[in-house]
């Protein structure tokens, strides 16, 4: 590691390459959003690249409209080959962070042909915060728009605000089905966790308490890609 270390030090603070790994709940999303504009990255989730290839009505894209169409897992040759278009973008040559891949051994060996990975960011989160933001959560049936029953309420129980649609709350944000959904992503992200210590810096940020603001777990990523040296200094917010 040191060595791996002591070569990060050469390189500059930009095109840098992340991989973000949080369980359900975790706030991934937001963190990844706001991480990737303070860095000037480009931020990539595979279910975003999934649905756009499928609004395009791409090759790559009606093959994932097949799978996704009868409920079943997209193929791992036809994610990479999608992924690889994705970096292969403008706004991904400065760097990026990708959330949602990979999610097995062989799809992380698949990704190391493909891009160089500077580090992992692991967001470490108790499980009763999880428990307590997921089984909160409601969703317009009709326009998709969430809230949270403790955090951003509609202003009239169980209507959306913006079109007037009925809240519902997803079968899996019940408590007794997070748990599982956890355990399902423990087992699932350990082997990756400890593929990658082997090469890359992993930078764990943890998240103890419920109200701590986006902004503050973004400054902490931060400070500790500074730390590990596989990001010098950034522009002031």
């Amino acid at each position: 590691m040191d060595k791996i270390l002591w070569e990060r030090r050469e390189r500059k603070s930009l095109n840098t390459n992340l991989i973000i790994f949080g369980p359900p709940g975790a706030g991934k999303g937001t963190y990844t959003s706001r991480l990737a504009t303070r860095l000037k990255i480009a931020s990539i989730a595979t279910g975003d690249i999934f649905r756009e290839e499928i609004k395009r009505s791409t090759v790559l894209g009606r093959k994932v409209a097949e799978f996704v169409n009868k409920g079943e897992l997209v193929p791992d040759e036809i994610t990479i080959e999608i992924l690889k278009k994705r970096l292969n973008e403008p706004n991904s040559q400065s760097g990026f962070i990708l959330d949602g891949y990979p999610r097995t051994i062989e799809q992380a060996k698949a990704l190391d042909k493909i891009a160089k990975i500077d580090a992992v960011i692991q967001i470490i989160v108790p499980e009763w915060i999880i428990i307590e933001r997921l089984s909160n959560r409601r969703i317009c049936k009709n326009c998709g728009e969430i809230y949270n029953l403790r955090f951003i309420k509609p202003k009239i129980e169980g209507v959306c605000d913006k079109c007037g649609g009925q809240l519902y709350q997803r079968e899996d944000d019940k408590p007794e089905v997070i748990k599982e959904r956890l355990k399902v992503y423990e087992k699932q992200t350990q082997p990756l966790i400890d593929y990658y210590k082997q090469k890359i810096p992993i930078i764990e940020v943890e998240t103890p308490q419920i109200e701590t603001p986006p902004e503050t777990i973004v400054e902490k990523m931060i400070n500790e890609l500074k730390k590990t040296n596989v990001i010098k200094t950034i522009e002031p917010k």
